[in-house]
Parts: structure tokens; C-alpha cells; sequence
């Protein structure tokens, strides 16, 4: 039988995901030479060629694809055993290192938190604010132990990485000045904003968000100002500078503009969770995952 090298088997994966040498030895704190070096090992080890080259590039054989296919259920059932071995060790003591989107911390991390200190004092949180696509190389690298992202901007249900898990569906309010015509409206579509001006990040998730929203009402939204941060944002609608969809994660907790929930077309995102595939009955993050379903709620 192969003897199968952990250690090995998670520089390829890296590379899988990477997709260079230098990126790899980046990622893992190694050298390129190094890893180079250790995946030359494994595929003397397997007896099978597992890069080829490409230009200056190096590209998976079909040999290699196919060990990953096995190397990712033999990583999930390892995350399964250390959850049950953290579960043994330390009861419901630990730590739980979150990577969470911006609307994400106020709104749902912070709550979480504060409901664990009651109920879990053993558990520690440590939260970093991330993009989506950084919190999901981070949940891979095991640098975080739970990624929160919009489902959009999340990996595919069937990666075989992650575990995901539905938090809540958040609907897009409109934020106006306080003296806009539509802001006693008895009812407010979408619709009746298109020839209003727009404040909304020049790119990124919002801008595409909310032009997906006002496209699909209908009508492309003329961009008066650009900004990202909703401090911003909010300031500028207060102000009479144009109109902006928000979050109701952000509405929630926002005074100055009149904020409008929006009748028939009523867009919505999905915030979601996700953990490495086999660690979510560790205890400490099944703690976590609880505490911020009961906030989602």
C-alpha cells in the first residue's frame, strides 16, 4: 500500500488552489525550491506524474486531480477527527478565529459574541474583518475557523472544502433624503427611482449588486457619486445627493435618510457561513455557528 504523506498531499492542494510555485511556497511559509522539492517526493511516492509544464507555468496532471479528489475526504474526515479530539480535550473551551464582511461585524458577529460570553465564557472569539474571496483562502489555510460572506461571493455548495450554512436572507431597502416626493409614499417600487441619481461603489460587490437590482426593475441607475463605506453613503443621501439601496442589516441601525422598504420588486442577498468540511461539531465553533444563527434571527 502507498504511503500517503499528509503534509505532502496539502502543498498540492495549496498549488491546486494557488496556482503557482511561488504563490504555494507564499501561502505555506516555504520556499518555491522547497516545495518543488516536496511535491517531486510525492509523486516518486505515488508513481505518478502530478505537474507538467506550461511555459513558465506548471499545470496538475489528470493523475494529480484525481489524488485531490481522495486528498479532499481524507482532509474532511481529519477535521472530523480533530473536532471530536477537541471536544474530548477541552469541553467547551476554545477558540474561534471568524473572518467576516464589514455589514457582517455590527450586525451579526458582535451580537454573537456578546451572547457566547454569557452562555460559553470558555469560548474565545477572535474576528477579522475580510473581502470575501480573502476570508475563504484564510478558512482554507486554517487561519480562520468561519468565513461569513454574501452566498454570492461564496465558493459553490459542492466545493468540497467548506461546510455551508444558511444564516439569513437580508433584504435591500432604499435609502432617500428626508425631503424626496417618495419619501410618504404609501407604496415604493424600484421602478420609481430610475430617473433619481445613484451613490454606489464604482466597483466591487455593491456596485454589481445594485445594479443587478435596478436592472432587473427595469432601468440601468445613473451613478451621481461613488463611495463604498455606508458612513459615506448615508451621509450623501442625508445630504440630498442622490438615493441608495441598503442593506437591511445597515437600515436597521441607520438614522438621518428616509429609509423606504420597497414594495412588489423587493431584491434581496444571502449571508451564509461557512467552515472547513468535517470541524463544524467541534465544540467551540458549534457554539459559534449557534450564537450566530440566534442573531441571524
Amino acid at each position: 500500500m502507498i504511503e500517503w504523506d499528509i503534509k505532502k498531499l496539502r502543498i498540492l492542494r495549496t498549488l491546486a488552489e494557488r496556482g503557482t510555485v511561488t504563490a504555494t511556497a507564499e501561502a505555506l511559509h516555504m520556499t518555491p525550491s522547497a516545495v518543488s522539492q516536496q511535491l517531486t517526493n510525492l509523486a516518486r511516492q505515488l508513481g505518478v506524474g502530478l505537474l507538467e509544464a506550461q511555459g513558465r507555468r506548471v499545470r496538475l496532471t489528470d493523475a494529480a486531480h484525481l489524488v485531490l479528489r481522495h486528498a479532499g475526504a481524507v482532509f474532511a474526515q481529519l477535521e472530523l477527527a480533530d473536532a471530536e479530539l477537541a471536544g474530548y480535550l477541552a469541553g467547551d473551551a476554545g477558540e474561534v478565529r471568524i473572518g467576516a464582511f464589514s455589514t457582517a461585524v455590527p450586525a451579526l458577529v458582535v451580537p454573537a459574541v456578546a451572547a457566547l460570553r454569557r452562555s460559553h465564557p470558555g469560548v474565545e472569539v477572535r474576528v477579522r474583518e475580510t473581502e470575501a474571496a480573502e476570508s475563504y483562502e484564510l478558512l482554507s489555510a486554517g487561519t480562520v475557523d468561519l468565513a461569513l460572506s454574501l452566498a454570492a461571493h461564496a465558493p459553490t455548495a459542492r466545493d468540497p472544502r467548506f461546510t455551508r450554512v444558511t444564516l439569513l436572507e437580508d433584504p435591500l431597502d432604499v435609502a432617500l433624503p428626508p425631503d424626496h416626493p417618495l419619501s410618504a409614499a404609501p407604496e415604493l417600487r424600484l421602478a420609481d427611482l430610475s430617473g433619481d441619481r445613484w451613490i454606489y461603489g464604482g466597483s466591487g460587490p455593491w456596485s454589481q449588486i445594485t445594479r443587478t437590482a435596478c436592472e432587473a426593475a427595469g432601468f440601468v441607475p445613473e451613478q451621481a457619486h461613488s463611495a463604498s463605506g455606508w458612513t459615506a453613503i448615508l451621509a450623501m443621501v442625508e445630504a440630498g445627493m442622490g438615493v441608495a439601496l441598503v442593506p437591511r442589516m445597515v437600515s436597521s441601525r441607520t438614522a438621518g435618510p428616509a429609509v423606504r422598504v420597497l414594495s412588489g420588486d423587493r431584491p434581496t442577498r444571502h449571508v451564509i457561513a461557512a467552515v472547513r468540511r468535517g470541524s463544524a461539531s467541534a465544540p467551540a465553533l458549534a457554539h459559534a455557528l449557534t450564537a450566530l444563527r440566534e442573531a441571524a434571527a
